[in-house]
Order: C-alpha cells, then structure tokens, then sequence
C-alpha cells in the first residue's frame, strides 16, 4: 500500500516512498490491481486524410482500440504516424475523414468538459501568471463565478507543488513548473479523461520520472475524477513503466499493429527481466 495520504485530491507520498521510488521507477510504490470496466473512450474505425494542394494525403487508416476506466492507455507509434492528431480527434479538436469516437457511446464532435488534454510544450500564455493561465482553461466554466473559478484554480495550484508561484510568469518558471501549470490547468476541469500528448519529453529525466508519479497517483486515486488517461509518447520504458494497455501504430497512414494489455503486475521494476521482455516487445512492433 502507498505510505502516504489523501489530501485535496492527490496522493502525498512520504520522503522514504519517494525515495524508493525515485530509484526504482513510477510503480515502486504499491498500487492496488485496477478493474476495467465498460470503455470511456470508443475509438471505432477512424481514419484520415490531409488535403494537400489537389491531393489527399492518408494520415491515419482505419484505427480501433478503447480505453476503460481505470486504464492508463499508451499510444507509440513511429513519427508522423499520427499518434498526436488521433489523440487530437479524441479531445474532439480534430475532425476524422470517416469512423467516430465516442464518450461513454456519444460521439465526440467537439471538446467537451469530461475531456482535458495536456500538450508537450505547455501551451502557456506568457503574459498571464500561473493562476491566470489556470483561470484562463475556466473561461467557458458558465456554471462557476468568478470567486468559485478562482478557488478552483487556486486549489488545483496547490495540488500541483505550485502553492506560492500564482503570481509567477511562465518565463520565470522551470521546464517542469511550466508543465505543473498545464497539469494544474487541466485538474482544474474535473476531467474523466486526461490527453497527454508526450507530457515528458521536454523534461529533464528526474523532473519528468517526479511527474510520471503524480500523473499515475491521480488516476488511482479514487477522489480524483481522472479515470483514465491516453498518452501519446515515444519513450519504450516510459511506456512499460506506465501503461495497463499500449496501441502501437504503423507508419504512416497510421493503422493499429499491436493492441498489448499489459499483464506486468505492479510494483514494476526497471531493472527486471519481464519489464524488458515487454519493452522488447513494443520495441519489435515498433520496427514492423
């Protein structure tokens, strides 16, 4: 079990599970076995075409897979494949040539509030401080005034490590703060399901291996309403140390080569012989 607490919505881990953890990987920590239920996310037949002068351009080709709650769904695929413009279309910000995807069986045709997506480059503005870029994500919040919008924000902040630097420009913050203020931009909206379009990669290794376990932390915590996330990422470990179900895609037109639930139990150690018996198998669909 976690050595740690629930407190505003996230787990916080002692300083010894944090140093275990810190040298044996995100899932050192003991996390229950998740139950997958009925899928969120239905990606059903999607293809699609980029016009390019007279010509259409094949991206992405008949593509199929679901994501449950619970399940920490990873897509990898070669570049220019198309894995971020199909996570493009499940935050309902693109639109497919043909198939459909669907929240809990409704199309998706727009953004919708159950989805948030978090970018690779932090998409902050650079005008607005940490708390006005989180505020700026509740503009279309109708439900909630503007002292409730700020309480959420503010909250969301402090879940994120970024209580004190509210009034903080995205130029005077880290790679890493920057990436806090999109996380805490996104758990603002109480998602369902969280986007991450390579969240990690313009991190240095040991902030991005402390954010992949507070990423993972709120999808099993049951008093987060993330309940379940789709990553697009290239990194082979990354992918192994995170994911309960990996979709590898072709090159391009992007079509699904390999749909791996992982069977890895949990804690999942780096250094062990099965974790790189899978990371040998996502390498090997890879190279398809």
């Amino acid at each position: 079990m976690y050595s740690g607490k629930y407190e505003s919505g996230i787990i916080l881990l002692s300083d010894s599970t944090l140093k275990m953890a810190s040298k044996q990987g995100v899932d050192a920590i003991q996390a229950p076995s998740p139950s997958f239920d009925s899928p969120l996310i239905s990606v059903e037949h999607v293809s699609l075409d980029f016009k390019k002068e007279k010509e259409q351009l094949p991206v992405l080709n008949d593509v199929s897979f679901t994501a449950s709650k619970n399940q920490f769904v990873t897509m990898t695929g070669p570049s220019g494949c198309g894995k971020s413009t199909l996570l493009r279309i499940i935050g309902g910000l693109t639109k497919s040539t043909s198939g459909v995807v669907k929240f809990r069986d409704s199309p998706i045709t727009s953004p919708r509030a159950e989805i948030a997506m978090i970018f690779q480059n932090f998409v902050l503005l650079p005008w607005r401080t940490s708390l006005e870029n989180v505020l700026f994500g509740l503009s279309s919040r109708k439900d909630l005034n503007e002292d409730q919008k700020k309480q959420v924000s503010m909250k969301a902040l402090e879940d994120t490590g970024l209580k004190g630097f509210e009034n903080v420009y995205p130029g005077e913050l880290s790679g890493g703060m920057k990436q806090r203020v999109g996380i805490a931009r996104a758990l603002a909206l109480a998602p369902q399901v969280l986007l991450m379009d390579e969240p990690f990669s313009a991190l240095d290794d040991l902030t991005a291996e402390h954010l992949r376990r507070e990423i993972y932390s709120l999808l099993i915590n049951p008093t987060s309403s993330i309940q379940t996330v789709i990553m697009v990422s290239h990194n082979v470990e990354e992918i192994v140390e995170l994911s309960d179900k990996i979709v590898v895609l072709s090159p391009r037109p992007g079509h699904v080569v390999g749909d791996l639930t992982m069977d890895l139990p949990r804690p999942r150690s780096k250094k062990s012989e099965e974790f790189y018996n899978w990371v040998d198998k996502v390498y090997s669909l890879l190279a398809t």
